[in-house]
């Protein structure tokens, strides 16, 4: 995968990059992670984390019986890191054209 992840994937990812979680966490998670920039929809979440268990990047980790957990496949892990790694490029450039102050993201 060498696409640019869609925003709302790419914090979905990051929401489970150290822990299992559920749907609810997921979505309060990427909300506290993106400084509420990112906010998902319980519909909107849904139809994303079925899109990427059926990409491979997640896999249902069990639950309670009541909520189903979530968590990153190896594939998902890599491609997390490669997005992280894509943006961090894209701050390099923005600062080496002086669009941001070295430390300033």
């Amino acid at each position: 995968m060498n696409d640019p992840l869609k925003p709302a994937d790419f914090h979905i990812l990051l929401a489970l990059l150290d822990r299992d979680r559920h749907g609810y966490e997921i979505m309060k998670e990427v909300e506290r992670e993106s400084r509420s920039t990112v906010r998902l929809e319980v519909g909107t979440l849904y139809r994303i984390l079925a899109r990427l268990l059926e990409e491979g990047l997640l896999q249902e980790a069990g639950g309670d019986g009541r909520r189903r957990n979530y968590r990153l496949t190896p594939l998902g892990r890599r491609v997390v890191r490669s997005e992280a790694q894509r943006l961090a490029g894209l701050v390099d450039r923005l600062r080496a054209r002086k669009l941001l102050p070295h430390g300033e993201v």
